[in-house]
């Protein structure tokens, strides 16, 4: 191996055809776990050097889990598939021309053949300035924001005096009734009771939790009577079910709904999700979430050789109304596919031509006891529903120390009633600000002061546990 290299990666004549795969999530990981034994050379390109596990991104938002439990070097993944190769680099254009991947640090990757599993982003329909009043969940570096935002929102209560300002901190606003606007809503009510003991001047278990839905009912993608009772088991959890309510601002410390302003020191952003460019990169065919739209075996039409899975691309199943969800095991069904795909490719031999997804059911938590499943027609609700979705979860898990130390994570946790991931680590904070400032920060256009009164100037950051 040479020690030196140039960013232009020339290709000897003879060598075995290249695949880059764009993105570590669930599919571009499963694509490159099929090729481990293709005659191929297998680039992955992520611009983290970890493979995440989303769908307990939550948790770590919510001081369930730490970063490490649901996070894993997509390096250590691969460490035994000898013809892969992993970059920590950031995408920026496609020449699809010249057959070349060009990334941020200046190199280009020629490739015979491109998978795009680049996910998807946060939507705000039009409202892209909400986004730092309105954070969203959808990768570890969120999590560990919202994580900062929930916890430093209790300590605030603590301190503060005036009632206004403290019902203010205590008030957390989830706007989506998705899976993530459910688990998000159901964990941070938890969280208020779990925590109360530990607080002296302010009871945490008064946290109101509104979860906003545009929609007439929260997880609409579950049957109605699942629905219901995921709603039924929010409110008997103390969250506040608003459904058929539209969120029409959003603000420092405060949101408009239907008209009328509320006060709320953390506002969560579930509502919608659009994907990446990568649809740009292609100059190709894209649905309104700009997903890619693409054949029946998931290459993107007028370029056979390049495939989008995953949240990247709009993929609808022969007789189906409608694409199929951004959901895990779509993405990780269509990682092995396009692999196989790739790999007969490889070898000369025939390639499968049409993917078809096995639909093995779908789970929601909402809190200790408490979750829904739909599996191929057999409904789970309460402890039943609960303890599925908790071994599924822990199963599907990347390795089998996470496996190991989340499962014991939620023994102790179930056990004991208590979270151990609160830590807020850092330097340099205080509670005092200039007047002036404070003035400015919280009155709107119109000179009207805002409801969430005084910020404290927290310069805090967050650790790893």
């Amino acid at each position: 191996m040479s020690c030196t290299g140039e960013p232009f990666e020339r290709r000897k004549d003879g060598a075995r055809p290249r695949v880059v795969i764009v993105g570590g999530g669930f599919g571009g990981l499963c694509a490159a776990k099929a090729l481990a034994r293709a005659p191929v050379e297998v680039i992955l390109v992520d611009r983290h050097n970890y493979h995440l596990f989303q769908p307990l991104l939550y948790q770590a938002a919510t001081a369930a889990l730490t970063p490490a439990e649901i996070a894993t070097p997509v390096r250590g993944i691969l460490r035994h598939q000898k013809n892969a190769t992993v970059y920590m680099d950031t995408v920026v254009e496609i020449d699809e021309g010249a057959g070349l991947v060009l990334t941020q640090s200046g190199r280009h990757l020629p490739y015979d053949y491109l998978v795009l599993a680049t996910g998807a982003r946060h939507s705000y329909f039009g409202n892209d300035h909400w986004a730092e009043d309105a954070p969203g969940l959808k990768s570890l570096d969120d999590a560990m924001k919202l994580r900062h935002r929930i916890l430093v929102a209790f300590e605030k209560a603590e301190m503060e005096s005036d009632p206004e300002r403290k019902h203010a901190y205590l008030t957390f606003v989830i706007v989506g009734a998705g899976p993530t606007g459910v688990e998000m809503a159901g964990a941070i009510a938890e969280l208020g009771h779990s925590i109360a003991h530990d607080f002296r001047n302010v009871s945490t278990r008064c946290a109101h939790v509104i979860l906003v839905e545009a929609g007439d009912r929260v997880l609409p993608q579950f049957a109605p009577a699942l629905s219901a009772r995921a709603q039924r088991d929010l409110e008997e959890m103390g969250v506040d079910v608003r459904t058929g309510v539209r969120v029409e601002q959003v603000g420092r410390g405060w949101v408009v709904m239907n008209r009328q302003k509320l006060a709320a020191e953390t506002i969560i952003w579930a509502a919608g999700v659009q994907a990446s460019p990568a649809g740009e990169w292609l100059n190709a065919q894209t649905d309104r979430s700009g997903r890619v739209q693409v054949n029946a075996d998931l290459s993107v039409p007028g370029h056979k050789n390049v495939f989008a899975i995953g949240d990247t691309a709009a993929f609808t199943p022969e007789g189906a109304g409608r694409p199929l969800p951004g959901v895990a095991p779509v993405a990780k069904q269509q990682g092995y596919f396009v692999g196989r795909v790739i790999a007969a490719r490889a070898r000369g031999a025939r390639a499968p031509e049409r993917f078809r997804y096995r639909d093995y059911g779908s789970m929601a938590t909402i809190g200790r006891n408490r979750a829904i499943a739909d599996m191929k027609g057999l409904r789970f609700t309460g402890f039943t529903g609960w303890l599925l979705w908790g071994l599924a979860h822990i199963y599907f898990l990347i390795d089998f120390r996470s496996r190991v130390i989340v499962a014991l994570n939620w023994l102790w946790a179930y056990i004991t009633y208590q979270r151990g991931s609160r830590l807020i680590t850092g330097m340099g904070f205080t509670t005092e600000e200039n007047d002036d400032e404070r003035h400015n920060e919280h009155n709107d256009e119109d000179g009207e002061p805002r409801p969430a009164g005084r910020r404290s100037a927290w310069r805090v950051r967050l650790g790893s546990s």
